[in-house]
Parts: structure tokens; C-alpha cells; sequence
């Protein structure tokens, strides 16, 4: 029995659900899908959550475990839980819907690792994902049920870091402990988070937890509603309400919106970017604020990550430019939110602004380098890594 007196369920690791790259094998049977995460708190029990939101129809899942881990696709086999669902080892996932596992009696401490592990014995539409990439984030799979393995086959088994319906894993801990949420596109579901992760372990007070939010492509105001692109997710007053919906938060940093500028070039280059979609900054602040809002009726504290240079990009122009400027104007003097993040300010070139600086450009002149997620992660005030 779970004594569940004076705790509390507090979100400790999580992703966005979005849309996986269309493939034509986008479908899978027999597969193992086993993640290992960093546990930021303490608790004495787990439960996970597994979302099909943007599946097209029902997936089952055939078994589902905890057990500790080595941070890689080995586990510790005398540690293995099983996790159950309304009491059944088997759960269907009706598309568009979730599930929460029953809580599971699983001890961890913060700093450990664990891994769950998900076996799907019939086809199964893997559509519901994210791509995750950073230092603390990889998954493996493995043809057949492995789940009971301590390390996988390696003649069976590779390497992922696209993230399948685990969304959420939330531990039973102390009424003090807290949840911080990173929500944005492809720069926060790349490294900095991570770094973040790594710098709560080192200078936090073991209260708060760093949940990560964000799907690559995605834009506050538009989506896209076809294969070629579907994979960039959903637009910002669909993603938003769900991914901060975090057991325990408090608190969301927000980095988003360069897609927005970005993407569009006009029908005559790619059919599906029309100048149509090219907002104002005006419509982007309203987006903004319509976030700060919803965060608010969660009772959320808000703080806005400026947007990062982008000279060089391929569709960089001075109108886009003029236009990341101007709301990056707004989040640093606005008083709507809690705070600005100037991540700009720590990777730009400050003699040339509209640029990263030397060594913090991935080389796409878009995405940070890991040098620049690093800066990142540290210019997050070390008075959000505690409870306040």
C-alpha cells in the first residue's frame, strides 16, 4: 500500500507530444521502446503517462516496467516494476486520448536514473512522438519483448531519440517539491534544458524538477496540416493548455516563436509557406500574451526567453530581423510576465547582434551550438531552481 498522506504527485521528467516525421514504415510490431531518464527528485513512488494525441487510431500496449538504469539501455533486472493500468498489465490508448499508470511503489532519489520500458506486441501507429536530443536524452528500441532484458540485444536493438507516447513520468514526493516547465520548439527540445537539468543537480535545493515541453517546427500562430510537414507540430493555442498541464508546476520558461518568422517565403518558393503566414509583431505579442494568460489560469508564474540570431539562416532577411527584434523589445520591458530570460543576450555576438557569437553557432546559423546551450541553461536566474 502507497501512503499517500502530506505528499503530493509532482511532474518529474517530461515531453511534448507531437507528430513523428511521416514515414512509409510508420507503423511497428514487436518492438521494445526503453527510455532512461535522470530523476531530479525524491520520491517514493512513480507513475507514468502515456499520450496518443495525435494518433489516427487506438495503439495497445502490451507490457510496461520501471527499473533502475546505468543511463544507457541496460537496467538493473532485480529492480524491475511492473506498471499496470487500472490493475491490467495491457492498456489500449484510444487515439486523440491518454492514460496515467497506476501509481507503482518506486523509490528514487534525485540524481538516480530509471528507465521505462514499453513493449508493443501487435502493429502499432508510432505517430504520437518527439524528437528529443541533448546530453541527459536518448531512448533505444529493440525487435522483440525486452523489456525484462538487463541490456538489450545489440544485434536487435538501436539507438532513438524520438520519444513514443511518454509523456510524463510524476513521483509521489513532499508537499515542498515543485515542477518547472521549458515550453518551445526545437531549440528547447534540443541541449539546453538538459543543461538545466545538469545545473539543478549541481546548485538546486532538491525541491524543483525541469519538465520539458517543446516540438521541433512548431509556431505560436500556424500548423501545418500536411505530411510533408505535420511532423512541426501544432500551433501554440493547441500545444500550450495540455504540455502545461504539469502535475506540481509552478512556473514555465517560454522560448518560442522563430518558426513564426522564419518559415514563411511565399507560395512561388514552397507551397505550403505562404507570405500569408508571416505575422506582425503585434500578432506575435498577442500570441505571447495569450500564453501568459493560460499560464496564468494555472496559476503559473511566466518568464519569456528572447528569440536567438539568426543572420545567416537560409531564409534569413532585415524584415525578419526587424521583426525578432521588436519582440524581443517587448519581452525585455513588458510587465505582463514574471520575467524576461535574455537568452539573445548570452549568445549573440555582441558586436554584431544579429549573429551568434564565436563558437556558439551549431553551423546552421539557426540552432545553438553546445557551447551556446550551456550559456543558456546559465542565464536562467538561479533563484527559479529553487523553491520560492
Amino acid at each position: 500500500m502507497i501512503e499517500m498522506t502530506n505528499k503530493k504527485w509532482v511532474g518529474a521528467w517530461g515531453n511534448a507530444i507531437s507528430i513523428a516525421t511521416r514515414r512509409p514504415e510508420n507503423y511497428a510490431k514487436n518492438l521494445t521502446l526503453r527510455y532512461p531518464v535522470k530523476m531530479l527528485l525524491s520520491g517514493e513512488a512513480v507513475r507514468i503517462r502515456l499520450d496518443n494525441f495525435c494518433g489516427t487510431e487506438a495503439v495497445t500496449v502490451t507490457a510496461a516496467n520501471l527499473a533502475r538504469s546505468d543511463g544507457s539501455d541496460s537496467i538493473q533486472t532485480d529492480t524491475i516494476c511492473p506498471l499496470t493500468f487500472g490493475g491490467s498489465t495491457s492498456v489500449t490508448i484510444p487515439a486523440g486520448e491518454a492514460v496515467l499508470s497506476d501509481p507503482a511503489p518506486f523509490a528514487v532519489c534525485a540524481g538516480e536514473e530509471a528507465a521505462v520500458s514499453l513493449y508493443f506486441a501487435q502493429f502499432t501507429e508510432l505517430r504520437s512522438a518527439v524528437l528529443i536530443t541533448g546530453p541527459l536524452s536518448k531512448g533505444y528500441f529493440a525487435v522483440g519483448d525486452h523489456t525484462g532484458a538487463e541490456t538489450l540485444p545489440p544485434d536487435l536493438s538501436n539507438k532513438t531519440n524520438w520519444f513514443y507516447f511518454l509523456s510524463d513520468i510524476e513521483v509521489l514526493t513532499d508537499p515542498d517539491k515543485r515542477a518547472l516547465i521549458c515550453y518551445g520548439d526545437s531549440i528547447t527540445a534540443q541541449a539546453w534544458p538538459d543543461y538545466l537539468m545538469q545545473r539543478m543537480l549541481k546548485i538546486g535545493d532538491g525541491t524543483t524538477s525541469i519538465v520539458r515541453k517543446a516540438a521541433s517546427g512548431t509556431r505560436i500562430l500556424r500548423q501545418y496540416d500536411n505530411i510533408t510537414y505535420d511532423s512541426y507540430g501544432l500551433k501554440g493555442e493547441t500545444r500550450f493548455p495540455r504540455e502545461t498541464l504539469v502535475s506540481g508546476a509552478d512556473t514555465v520558461i517560454i522560448q518560442h516563436g522563430i518558426n513564426d518568422i522564419i518559415h514563411p517565403v511565399g507560395t512561388d518558393v514552397n507551397r505550403f509557406r505562404p507570405w500569408s503566414d508571416l505575422p506582425s509583431a503585434e500578432e506575435m505579442i498577442d500570441g505571447l500574451r495569450m500564453y501568459i494568460q493560460k499560464a496564468r489560469e494555472y496559476g503559473l508564474k511566466v518568464y519569456l526567453g528572447t528569440l536567438l540570431p539568426i543572420e545567416g539562416w537560409r531564409t534569413y532577411a532585415d524584415f525578419r530581423e526587424e521583426l525578432r527584434c521588436a519582440v524581443n523589445d517587448w519581452m525585455r520591458t513588458t510587465n505582463e510576465a514574471d520575467g524576461c530570460i535574455d537568452f539573445d543576450a548570452a549568445v549573440r555576438d555582441p558586436r554584431h547582434p544579429s549573429a551568434f557569437a564565436e563558437g556558439c553557432d551549431s553551423g546552421d546559423h539557426l540552432h545553438p551550438s553546445q557551447l551556446a546551450y550551456q550559456r543558456m541553461a546559465e542565464a536562467v536566474p538561479e533563484a527559479l531552481l529553487r523553491k520560492s
